[in-house]
């Protein structure tokens, strides 16, 4: 587009706005977005040089974007900004035009910046950047004018407020992003800090958090898988080592990971838990790591991340088996060194954080498909811990929900009560949802209960209408435990060893799974349809017999190795018969 000698034109600003316009609207950094703009004006208006100044709350430049702006020279331009003009079109709300600036007392000490090298007279034009009745900057440009050609000023400053206002609109926009944004990241730490401390608190009753199994873990139950891993996550906590929490969902992996904090010299510093699962790469880059003023769309100020606010304490990462392969490489970094940078920055910054990992997803398989990086595996594979499902510690299922219905109780200033046939149905289930589907069994029932002592004819499952029997109607799940595979790979020498084993992984962890995988429905005998689960042996016999006692076909039967078969076999001392 010509430079215009005369004026802007009618043509020239309506080509000018729309041009302006979809650069506004552009999903790029704002600092960018403002130098874009700058260019186009450059393209369209005779004119030397360029400025858009955003001001902060105090009236001074925040954000400075001119003529081929770019990151590196952005504090060079905003330590010559024309502070006086500035604050004049600010303070009178209105345009500013300069025949001779070089007359002006407004522009002295900027001769090197608006000077001619021809000694020629440059003229400047500013306008003020609105939204609404709000002075958010200004928007101006210089020009030579040698004396002979008459600039109309009224339209070039016609045409720059028109500008201005859709810059304005634009800035507000993303000051309005940022300010949502940054009030419910401040939300969400002060209701985590309120639920921590509402938990912890002095005249807090330790059977309100359910702590029977220690103090201030929150954790229900007395079987001897549980007593084996409070035990274990006693001495793990007293070092630094990074820990690996493994197994099924609602096995209650967060709370052993506050467990482990709490327990530990860092108890006095911050728990910090993101789910990598829950967020995008892009978002989960810069809640981890923080980002600087102007990284992105939207990052009008510097924003510490994760790893800096759990510095000297604990940072949880929850679902960490999901994150994708390129985050990987900079999470490993992290781990290795203690340090990275913020995003959109280039300051190294060292950390000191304790890291808890946790997943139910079978990271031996994922490295072996290249899923996930074998080097980040063994720097989070440091102390595994296997928590077991519900089912594998039955004992614990009375004392559990009787912790939930106490606070079902509190919540709702009631007094219901469980009767004896009611805990031994709940007993006699298989919660393939682990604490948390049990939790929310022992809610829904209190909810629709009759009476305030709940009896088997309360339960879902006694009219048909339990929900997991619906979930798994007509097919068994896949078992979520991490398995580690029966020989050593290349790829994982490492295989975990549970420190809490379970009661069946003598057998085989496929055999153990299956054990209690459901056929219908995860029933109990107030669910006439389904029928009692096999045990374990009567599983084998009947693999057994299926397969005409060859080993082979009923490891194959079994989705097992013919190693673990033999080894099942002298358990239970199954003798093989000969034909």
């Amino acid at each position: 587009m010509p430079a215009m000698s005369r004026g802007t034109s009618p043509e020239v600003a309506l080509i000018g706005v729309y041009e302006i316009s979809k650069i506004l609207t552009a999903p790029r950094r704002l600092e960018v977005t403002l130098a874009n703009v700058v260019n186009i004006l450059s393209s369209m208006l005779q004119m030397r040089h360029g400025m858009i100044c955003i001001l902060d709350g105090e009236g001074d430049p925040d954000m400075v974007a001119t003529t081929g702006w770019t990151p590196e020279m952005a504090g060079q331009i905003r330590a010559r900004v024309p502070q006086k003009a500035i604050d004049q079109i600010v303070a009178t709300q209105t345009p500013l035009v300069v025949q001779d600036m070089s007359a002006d007392p407004l522009f002295e000490g900027h001769e090197d910046l608006f000077g001619s090298p021809d000694n020629a007279t440059v003229s400047f034009i500013g306008v003020p950047i609105k939204a609404e009745t709000q002075v958010m900057g200004t928007l101006s440009i210089d020009r030579v004018w040698d004396g002979t050609a008459r600039f109309r000023f009224d339209e070039d400053v016609r045409f720059l407020s028109m500008v201005a206002n859709l810059v304005g609109q634009t800035v507000r926009l993303h000051k309005l992003v940022a300010s949502d944004r940054d009030r419910l990241i401040a939300q969400t730490h002060r209701l985590e800090k309120a639920l921590k401390e509402e938990k912890t608190g002095p005249d807090k009753d330790p059977a309100d958090t359910g702590a029977a199994a220690g103090p201030s873990m929150g954790i229900v139950g007395d079987s001897p898988l549980v007593k084996r891993l409070i035990a274990t996550a006693q001495v793990v906590a007293r070092s630094n080592s990074t820990v690996l929490l493994r197994g099924e969902s609602g096995t209650g992996k967060e709370l052993f990971a506050r467990a482990i904090h709490e327990l530990s010299p860092r108890k006095s510093k911050p728990f910090v838990k993101v789910n990598c699962a829950a967020l995008p790469e892009a978002v989960l880059e810069s809640e981890l790591f923080g980002h600087e003023k102007g990284a992105f769309t939207g990052a009008l100020s510097m924003r510490q991340g994760r790893f800096e606010l759990a510095h000297g304490g604990t940072l949880f990462l929850d679902e960490i088996g999901e994150i994708s392969p390129s985050f990987q490489a900079k999470l490993l970094r992290v781990l290795q060194e203690g340090e990275f940078e913020r995003v959109g920055g280039n300051r190294t910054l060292k950390v000191d954080v304790r890291l808890v990992c946790a997943t139910n997803k079978n990271l031996e398989e994922a490295v072996s498909k290249g899923e996930f990086r074998a080097d980040l595996y063994y720097r989070i594979h440091v102390v595994p811990l296997i928590l077991p499902p519900l089912r594998e510690r039955p004992g614990d299922i009375p004392k559990l929900a009787k912790n939930f219905l106490d606070r079902f109780n509190k919540e709702n200033k009631l007094d219901m009560m469980l009767s004896a046939p009611a805990i031994d149905v709940l007993r006699r289930c298989y919660f393939p949802g682990n604490v948390r589907e049990l939790e929310n069994c022992v809610r829904r029932t209190a909810t629709l209960a009759h009476d305030h002592v709940i009896t088997p004819h309360d339960f879902a499952c006694d009219s048909g209408q339990c929900l997991s029997a619906m979930l798994w109607k007509g097919s068994a799940p896949r078992p979520t435990l991490p398995v580690p595979p029966a020989a050593p790979t290349a790829l994982t020498p490492l295989s975990p060893v549970p420190l809490s084993p379970a009661p069946l992984a003598a057998a085989g962890p496929a055999l153990a799974v299956a054990d209690a995988l459901p056929v219908t429905c995860p029933g109990t005998e107030a669910c006439p349809a389904v029928p009692p689960r096999q045990s374990e042996k009567e599983q084998l016999l009947q693999a057994m017999e299926r397969s005409g006692w060859v080993q082979a076909k009923a490891a194959r039967l079994l989705n097992l190795s013919p190693r673990q078969i033999g080894y099942a076999l002298r358990k239970h001392g199954i003798d093989i018969k000969r034909f």
